[in-house]
C-alpha cells in the first residue's frame, strides 16, 4: 500500500541486453517533496534505470507505479503524460533556435492553427524567472553558456508540469557558484512539492541537497540509507570494499622537464604562457570555466592554431597546429569532451583502444590484429572496462567506461607526457581511485601528467605542483605544501591577471 505522499515505485525491475544484466530485481521509491539520490559505481545500473523511467527502455520484469497506479511507459510522451521529465548529461536542446521554441518543443501554442509566438515567449519568461536564469526566451540557445543551458532545460522540464523530475549529473559541468544556484532551485522545487531523482559522482553534494540515498551496485539495489550517512560508509556502499585514502598521490623525485612550454599566446583566448611538466611530476592547471585552461591544452597538442610562443617535448620543438607531430613526440591528450573528441563512438572498445597504436605496430602496410586485440584485453582488464566484450560498442558502455577507454589508448601508446583534461569528469568515486593510481604508475615510470581539473580538491590532492589561470593568464604557482582551496580561488578569481601574477619557483 503506497503513502499519499509517494510519487513513485519500483519493485523487482529487471532489464537485460545481450551478455549482460543491466537491472536485477531493483526497488526503488520517491516522495512528494524530496531529493532521492542514485548512487552506484559507472556501470551500476542507474542510465538504464533512468531510461526505464523515462520509456527509453521497457523492463523486461518487474512494475513501475507512479501516485499509486501501475504503468507503462513506452516511450517519451507516455513519461511526459505521467509528469515524469529527466534531464541528461548530454543536453537535449536544438542550438539553432530560440529558448522559448526550445522549451516548448513540440508543443507550441497555437492561435487560429498558427504558433503563437507572444504567448510562448510569455510562458517561457515564467518558466525562466521561476528557475533564477536571466535569458531572454528570444536568445538562440547556440549563444548560452554550460549553466544557462541547464536551466533551459529546467525550465523546460517545468513547462512538462512534471512532478519527477530526473537530474542525471547536472553538476558535473557546473562552477561552485553555479552549482549553488542549481541546489537552491532544486530545494525551491522541493519545497512545492516535486519529487527529485538526483545523480551525481560527487559525494559531498549528497548530504548538500540528498534526504535519502539508493544504492546500486552491479545491477541490484543495494541499501537505502540517509543522505546525512558518512562519505565512507557510501563508497564501501558502492564498491563493497573500504577505499582507504581518496587521493592516493605518490611523488617520486621530479626529473628533467619533459614538456616546456615558453610564452604560448593566442589572441583573445591566452597570453604569454609559460610551464614545464617534469618527469615523474603530477601538473594541476586550476582556474574557473573559461579561465582558458582547456584552449592551453589544446594548442599545446597541435589540435588549435596558437600565434606566437613555443612547445618543446624531451627538448624538441613541436610544430603548431599538428596532432601528428605531437603524438610522435611523445604527447597524449585525453580530452575534455569525451564523446565528441575523444571516441569513435560506433566502433568496438578494441577499435578506440589501438586508435593510436594502430599505425606504429603495422608492419609493411599489414596490422598486427592479434597483438592489438591482446593489448587492448590486457588495458581494459588493467582499467576495469565493464563491458559484455572487447567488441562491444563503445557508445553502449556508461560515461565512466567510455572515459577508461579514452585515457586506456593513451596508456597503451606509451605516452611520455599525458595531458588529462578532466579526468574523472562523471566518474565514480571507485574508478577515480583507479585512475589516480594509474598516474602514480605512470609517473613512478618517469612520465609527466599535466591535469586540468574543476575538482578542486582533487587538483590539491594529486598535483606535485598547482598553476592558477584567470582571463587567459597564469595567475600564479604553488607547491603542494603552498596549496589550498583558499590560496587557488584567490588566484582563479584574479580581476587583472598582468598586476596579480604571483611569483613561483618557475617565475609564473
Amino acid at each position: 500500500m503506497s503513502s499519499p505522499d509517494e510519487l513513485l515505485r519500483i519493485e523487482g525491475v529487471r532489464k537485460a541486453f545481450p551478455g549482460v544484466v543491466a537491472l536485477d530485481e531493483v526497488d526503488f521509491d520517491l516522495r512528494r517533496g524530496e531529493v532521492h539520490v542514485l548512487l552506484g559505481e559507472n556501470g551500476a545500473g542507474k542510465s538504464t534505470l533512468i531510461k526505464v523511467l523515462s520509456g527509453a527502455h521497457r523492463p523486461d520484469r518487474g512494475r513501475v507505479l507512479v501516485r499509486g497506479e501501475e504503468v507503462v511507459i513506452r516511450d517519451a510522451q507516455d513519461a511526459a503524460r505521467l509528469g515524469i521529465a529527466t534531464i541528461y548529461q548530454e543536453f537535449n536542446l536544438v542550438p539553432d533556435v530560440t529558448v522559448a521554441e526550445n522549451i516548448f518543443l513540440g508543443r507550441q501554442p497555437r492561435r487560429f492553427g498558427l504558433i503563437d509566438h507572444r504567448r510562448m515567449e510569455a510562458e517561457a519568461a515564467l518558466l525562466l524567472d521561476r528557475v533564477g536564469v536571466d535569458v531572454s526566451p528570444r536568445a538562440k540557445v547556440r549563444g548560452l553558456g554550460i549553466a544557462q543551458l541547464q536551466m533551459v532545460e529546467i525550465a523546460k522540464a517545468l513547462s512538462l508540469d512534471a512532478g519527477i523530475l530526473i537530474m542525471d549529473e547536472p553538476t558535473a559541468v557546473l562552477t561552485t557558484e553555479e552549482v549553488e544556484r542549481l541546489f537552491a532551485i532544486a530545494r525551491r522545487l522541493r519545497d512545492e512539492g516535486v519529487g527529485i531523482v538526483f545523480i551525481t559522482h560527487h559525494l559531498e553534494e549528497i548530504a548538500a541537497l540528498g534526504d535519502r540515498v539508493t544504492v546500486l551496485r552491479d545491477g541490484r539495489s543495494i541499501d537505502r540509507v540517509a543522505a546525512s550517512t558518512p562519505q565512507d560508509e557510501l563508497v564501501r556502499l558502492m564498491v563493497g570494499r573500504d577505499i582507504e585514502e581518496q587521493y592516493p598521490r605518490e611523488r617520486p623525485e621530479a626529473g628533467e622537464p619533459l614538456l616546456s612550454v615558453r610564452g604560448l599566446t593566442r589572441a583573445g583566448r591566452f597570453h604569454d604562457i609559460d610551464l614545464d611538466v617534469r618527469a615523474g611530476e603530477v601538473v594541476g592547471l586550476a582556474g574557473l570555466v573559461g579561465a582558458g585552461r582547456t584552449e592551453v591544452a589544446r594548442a599545446v597538442f597541435g589540435a588549435d592554431p596558437y600565434d606566437s610562443g613555443t612547445v618543446e617535448v624531451l627538448g624538441r620543438r613541436l610544430p603548431g597546429g599538428d596532432v601528428n607531430a605531437a603524438m610522435g613526440a611523445g604527447l597524449g591528450l585525453v580530452p575534455e569532451d569525451r564523446k565528441g573528441q575523444g571516441l569513435v563512438l560506433d566502433a568496438s572498445v578494441e577499435e578506440n583502444l589501438g586508435l593510436v597504436t594502430l599505425g606504429p605496430t603495422s608492419r609493411v602496410g599489414f596490422v598486427d590484429l592479434a597483438g592489438q586485440r591482446a593489448s587492448a584485453r590486457r588495458i581494459a582488464g588493467e582499467l576495469g572496462v565493464r563491458m559484455s566484450g572487447i567488441d562491444q560498442h563503445v557508445r553502449t558502455l556508461s560515461g565512466g567506461n567510455q572515459q577508461k577507454v579514452v585515457i586506456g589508448k593513451w596508456l597503451l601508446a606509451d605516452s611520455k607526457v599525458l595531458i588529462l583534461d578532466e579526468p574523472t569528469r562523471g566518474v565514480d568515486a571507485g574508478a577515480k581511485v583507479e585512475i589516480y593510481r594509474l598516474v602514480n604508475e605512470l609517473t613512478a615510470s618517469g612520465h609527466a601528467v599535466l591535469m586540468i581539473s574543476s575538482d578542486l580538491p582533487e587538483v590539491l590532492g594529486m598535483s606535485d605542483r598547482i598553476l592558477v589561470m584567470a582571463q587567459g593568464r597564469v595567475t600564479g604557482e604553488l607547491s603542494a605544501e603552498e596549496a589550498t582551496q583558499d590560496a587557488v580561488m584567490s588566484l582563479a578569481v584574479a580581476t587583472d591577471p598582468e598586476e596579480n601574477v604571483v611569483e613561483g619557483r618557475n617565475g609564473h
